[in-house]
């Protein structure tokens, strides 16, 4: 898995480049923290349930059904993000699917759930170039250092570059 820093960095970034007209404040930080919600399952380890269970770490909350079901809430929760309920709700339920579909790049673990509930299978993207998180303290370590590197390399500097191209692509507002 990324770092919890990247995975809330996803809609941050593109919040910017959207811009708070189209996303308010209040909207992308809820994006923000959804996108690092679905690691919350690491609770799992601590109950007792193993990491390849439905509902172990990368499993149920790490799926597209997770994600849609946050949009869903997010939808009746529009007015505390001052945002319309569709934008709400597709900005969340975005948001949460871009923490699966980063942690399908990295280099380690059993893969995601992506598909849970239809089928409970682990899926890898085709490519995995970011390298895996320690989980926990194991984190402020060498290999902590490489992973913050790997994600520079392949999240944070593409995030960087297409939040610069899209901000300079939105038509600026007149005086």
């Amino acid at each position: 898995m990324p770092t919890i820093i990247t995975h809330g960095l996803v809609p941050l970034a593109l919040g910017a480049a959207l811009g708070a007209a189209r996303i308010p404040p209040r909207l992308l930080a809820a994006g923000a923290v959804v996108a690092m919600l679905p690691d919350a399952d690491v609770i799992a380890f601590m109950l007792g349930i193993p990491y390849a269970d439905a509902f172990g770490h990368r499993g149920a909350s790490h799926s597209l059904a997770f994600a849609a079901a946050l949009g869903l809430l997010a939808a009746l929760a529009a007015p505390l993000v001052r945002a319309p309920r569709i934008r709400a709700a597709a900005w969340i339920a975005l948001s949460a699917a871009s923490h699966p579909l980063l942690d399908a790049f990295t280099d380690g673990g059993l893969g995601v759930a992506l598909w849970w509930p239809v089928d409970g299978a682990r899926v890898f993207a085709p490519w995995r170039p970011i390298e895996v998180s320690p989980i926990g303290a194991g984190f402020f370590s060498r290999r902590g250092a490489v992973v913050m590197a790997s994600e520079m390399l392949w999240v944070w500097l593409p995030l960087i570059a297409a939040t610069l191209a899209l901000r300079l692509r939105r038509p600026r507002a007149k005086s």
